[in-house]
């Protein structure tokens, strides 16, 4: 059962950040054309649930929203606050919540 646990959130992982990745390739699509864009607050969203990673190097391949300082100090600042929460478990337990 534990193992499954840990390949699920491996998974789910992988998943959010290539949709925060893709999020970014396709708001920037559709700035290029003009057309409905994705919400400011979506691609937040999918960094803050765990698509942080994913979400900051689609700004940097895509070149989107890196004049915006928000996003560029944002995207990062919470890709750390995750990394400091999971070294937090780390630390007071010696693994995580579920051990991966």
């Amino acid at each position: 059962m534990e193992y499954i646990v840990k390949i699920i959130i491996i998974l789910y992982l992988i998943a959010i950040n290539l949709i925060g990745f893709c999020m970014m390739g396709v708001d920037k699509r559709k700035a290029r054309r003009g057309k409905w864009r994705v919400k400011e607050a979506s691609l937040f969203l999918a960094a803050v649930i765990g698509g942080s990673l994913g979400s900051w190097l689609g700004m940097y391949v895509f070149r989107h929203k890196t004049k915006h300082w928000y996003f560029v100090v944002g995207m990062p600042l919470i890709l750390v606050l995750q990394v400091i929460v999971v070294l937090f478990f780390i630390s007071r337990t010696g693994n995580l919540p579920v051990q991966i």
